[in-house]
């Protein structure tokens, strides 16, 4: 069914074009819910339209709102507030959308035209995923399944750092102090081993370090690092790692297996996805063909030391390094050939990166250079840029160990969610007045068996994490503070699932299993304003899901999802269900209610947040 949103776009401009001459563009219609101190459902701002029309703001309302009136039967009055133009629907609209949104699915199928390809992730192979990979990996995951929602086909891929200097470093860390540790014999993800020998790496260089630096007054801290013996000898295993030196090449190869099994552990329990996984060791030289290209077309040159640059200040950016000197690629080199590979291989409708907001410039600079090459698809290139995610205690250091891994984060959410669910529950059962409202409580606590509980409180912990998360606006930096994230009463995933679950409740009591539809007749019935209310919120959730892949933001369907779940509250707080006499006004309420769980059931969904039946 057409939204009313959507008729009364077309009818507007329709309006304007007849009324006062006008070709107004789309982007000229906006349309927005009545604020709640005027009369009205929808609202139309007219002042984009008052030159045309040569009359008052109020007059140009007034002479849209007649025409409209006229024109759609759903629109039993308006009024006018200064260029503000507010309708009202007729109740027999909204049932009718309600009968007939329930029967469809509000997510489209994804389509098979060309696809988006979206990258997040991207971790490097020296240390388990932490809490900056969190915000990453559910970010790009969550814009991944609300673009497949909005009908478009989208691959989500990661590329692995799983080489340079990086990596060499917890290598040369095992090989010395390691006495052959493996993550069988410590009981350590292979993970969080290899994590654990970077930070004895950084531990020995620090030291070594500090004691150049006593030796030598008034030397960089940088310089001194790069002459201790074993930063030296870090970079002699990178360079035989490039050389292909077999002993270094295994050890190399036996140490990110470990890695990537516990990358794949903690992949799962996020619930995170992947169609195709690329490795930075075998993309990290395709570039260079295109730097020789750049060369011969005469759009990068060459310095006297045999590096190869990019100059962009006439594009207001400085110059930028693509080989060095000695013929290596740097990192913009790899980026330049993964792109081309990517596009190669997909055809891509677009190329999004997931990538924190301290790689704005390397992205702008990537754009710039492709166009320089030629590619005219450098204009696919999306950079989703998003902001630093800190807790309380402050900023995470990997090198210093103080890092918060994702692991530790999960069992730490899982076990915040247990004791707060168990202390919500005492308190049901002491404040159960009477016999009748114990049993009752019993009787909710019975539905889950043991095994079913600490599944539930593992989901209420990622519900929370996620949630909170994604809520935050993708751009700003944000705290994370998971006790304030697992409140059941405010703006919180827990919240949401604890609506959801209630919902399910209700239905169950009310006799209908899941996915039985509950019939009503709305001829002559008549809606409450909170029923209303509830309808048109639920309404607005294709244009709320278009918004959100349109702006990348599942922050847009977090706080819609919120918004839903107070408005389903507050009408279920006022108004009987299962109560109700009136059978069919008690069908109508039961399907208003089975549809807001659906569409709840469906946003978590796209925020990668599951949807309890009971808790």
């Amino acid at each position: 069914m057409e939204s009313i949103e959507n008729v009364l776009s077309k009818l507007s401009l329709q309006a304007v074009k007849e009324l006062f001459g006008f070709e107004a563009p789309a982007s000229a219609i906006q349309i927005q819910k009545t604020d709640k101190k005027f009369e009205g459902d929808l609202t139309l701002v007219v002042f984009p339209f008052v030159k045309a029309a040569r009359k008052s703001p109020e007059e140009t309302g007034k002479t849209i709102g007649a025409y409209l009136q006229e024109h759609c039967a759903d629109i039993i009055g308006f009024n006018t507030v200064k260029g503000f133009l507010n309708l009202s629907i007729s109740d027999a609209y909204w049932l009718k959308y309600l009968d007939t949104a329930r029967r469809e699915d509000p997510h489209k199928q994804p389509g098979e035209g060309k696809p988006i390809v979206i990258e997040y992730s991207s971790p490097n192979t020296n240390k388990p995923l932490h809490l900056g990979h969190i915000r990453n990996n559910l970010l790009g995951w969550s814009v991944a399944e609300i673009l497949k929602a909005n009908g478009f086909n989208v691959k989500k891929v990661n590329l692995v750092n799983d080489r340079g200097i990086h990596i060499c470093k917890s290598m040369l860390a095992w090989l010395r102090w390691g006495d052959g540790e493996t993550p069988q014999s410590s009981g350590m993800k292979g993970d969080h081993l290899v994590g654990k020998y970077y930070v004895i790496f950084s531990n020995h260089l620090k030291e070594e370090t500090e004691k150049i630096l006593s030796e030598n007054p008034g030397m960089e801290k940088e310089e001194a690092e790069r002459r201790t013996p074993l930063m030296q000898e870090a970079q002699q295993m990178l360079k035989k790692w490039e050389e292909g030196d077999k002993e270094i090449r295994d050890l190399w190869e036996k140490m990110n297996n470990w890695v990537y099994e516990g990358f794949d552990a903690t992949y799962r329990r996020l619930g995170i996805d992947f169609d195709k996984i690329y490795y930075e060791s075998n993309t990290y030289l395709l570039g260079k063909s295109m730097v020789q290209e750049g060369l011969e077309k005469g759009v990068l040159y060459k310095r006297e030391d045999g590096s190869v640059w990019a100059d962009l200040r006439d594009e207001g950016l400085d110059e930028k390094l693509l080989l060095r000197k000695d013929g290596t690629s740097v990192y913009m080199t790899q980026d330049l050939g993964t792109a081309r590979l990517r596009q190669q291989e997909f055809d891509a409708e677009s190329l999004i990166y997931v990538v924190g907001n301290e790689q704005n410039y390397h992205f702008d600079v990537l754009k710039r250079v492709l166009r320089k090459l030629g590619y005219p698809w450098a204009e696919k290139i999306t950079h989703l840029s998003y902001g630093m995610v800190e807790l309380p205690e402050g900023k995470m250091k990997s090198r210093e160990g103080t890092v918060v891994d994702a692991d530790d984060l999960m069992d730490k959410m899982t076990q915040t969610a247990k004791e707060t669910s168990e202390e919500i529950q005492k308190k049901k059962e002491e404040n159960a007045a009477g016999q009748a409202a114990a049993a009752n409580a019993q009787a909710n606590a019975a539905i889950l068996n043991e095994a079913e509980r600490e599944d539930l409180y593992f989901r209420l912990g990622m519900g929370a994490l996620k949630y909170f998360i994604l809520k935050v606006d993708p751009v700003k930096n944000m705290l994370f503070n998971p006790k304030e994230s697992i409140d059941f009463n405010g703006n919180t995933g827990p919240f949401l699932q604890y609506t959801h679950a209630r919902i399910c409740s209700l239905l169950r009591k009310g006799g209908f299993q899941d996915g039985q539809l509950v019939d009503f007749n709305n001829d002559g019935l008549r809606i409450s304003d909170k029923e209303k209310s509830l309808i048109q919120n639920l309404a607005s959730y294709p244009t709320v899901l278009k918004q959100a892949g349109n702006t990348y933001s599942p922050a847009l369907i977090a706080n819609y999802l919120y918004d839903l779940a107070k408005d389903f509250n507050g009408f279920y707080q006022d108004t009987p269900v299962l109560r109700e006499t009136d059978e069919n006004l008690k069908s109508f309420r039961l399907a208003l209610v089975q549809y807001t769980g659906l569409i709840l059931k469906k946003g978590l969904y796209l925020l990668g947040i599951s949807a309890p039946s009971a808790m």
